[in-house]
């Protein structure tokens, strides 16, 4: 690795900079919720129904969508491979504002399971398998562990995953990386907000309209709007509840874990000790990486070796 790759802010922003690939083909799809609401669904080659292909379920980050380099880059490196990629978009990331008051966070596993059960039912020949990356693998580490053997994919990644939640908020608020979190919290400010011309907000979360622009932490974001809108007591309950570290033990199904230590966004202390892991999880860190980064060769020739190593094991 180059030594300019070894800090850590180059590899999290050389790897949003650099072009993505452009993929030709996408398709589209809305999925209804149970509740009302909706998701965007981004196929790269959707099968026909009964196909057997396998299925790859990419699930993005935070504030993340169909046009991040690392859903891009995911997708083409898995299609090379014969697999089918498909994005589920978190609500109100694909583009259109959602339906309800609430929107997603770290922990919420009900759309995923709805939109796996929902692709089990249409390809029940198709091995399906998931790829979450910050946010999104928080989530499916989440998932894997709450259904354990009955989990509905064949295996899962989980890359850069935020495992406490707590700890997570401290670490973005120091240093370069509060940087990171004013770029974050900006637009999900701009999505609340735009919920106050929809909705009586201030009846459902106790929070004025003015007073958004107070919220310029994670830790003050999520207690002011992400817990009680979502039904939680406050933001220790939903930090409490939503990290997926606590449930690492009860995955059953071949989970692979990427993490960097110089993880500008969570830092090393939510890497999980051997003893927290079931025996089905793999947990690979680096020491360089920075968040989805993970980045080798040089400034002008890069080794976005990440996906390969995706790729690989969902090969296997």
């Amino acid at each position: 690795m180059k030594p300019i790759f070894q800090n850590p802010h180059i590899q999290t922003l050389y790897a949003t900079w650099y072009p993505a690939p452009n993929l030709p083909a996408l398709t589209t799809e809305r999925f209804e919720l149970p509740d009302g609401d909706f998701v965007d669904c981004v196929w790269y080659g959707k099968p026909v129904t009964g196909s057997d292909v396998p299925i790859v379920v990419l699930f993005h980050g935070l504030t993340g969508s169909i046009r991040s380099p690392y859903i891009l880059r995911t997708m083409e490196a898995l299609r090379s491979r014969d697999f089918v990629p498909v994005l589920m978009h978190f609500r109100g990331c694909g583009g259109e504002i959602n339906r309800l008051p609430r929107l997603y966070h770290s922990g919420d596993t009900a759309d995923a399971k709805s939109w796996i059960a929902e692709l089990r039912k249409r390809y029940p020949e198709s091995p399906l398998f998931g790829v979450g990356f910050s946010l999104g693998g928080n989530m499916l580490l989440k998932l894997m562990g709450e259904m354990g053997e009955h989990a509905p994919l064949e295996a899962a990644v989980a890359v850069s995953a935020p495992m406490d939640l707590a700890a997570c908020a401290v670490r973005i608020d120091q240093g370069f990386s509060k940087r990171y979190q004013r770029h974050l919290l900006k637009p999900l400010i701009a999505q609340v907000r735009q919920k106050y011309t929809m909705f009586d907000m201030e009846a459902l979360i106790e929070l004025k309209k003015e007073e958004l622009e107070r919220l310029d932490t994670f830790w003050k974001f999520d207690d002011a709007y992400t817990a009680p809108i979502h039904g939680f007591e406050d933001v220790h309950d939903y930090y409490a509840k939503s990290s997926a570290r606590q449930y690492l033990h009860a995955i059953r199904k071949p989970t692979l874990i990427i993490h960097a230590k110089d993880d500008p966004f969570t830092g090393a202390d939510v890497i999980p000790t051997p003893e927290e892991l079931a025996h089905s999880v793999t947990l690979e860190v680096y020491e360089h990486g920075g968040h989805l980064g993970f980045v080798g060769g040089s400034f002008v020739r890069p080794d976005f070796w990440l996906y390969e190593r995706i790729g690989d094991y969902l090969s296997e």
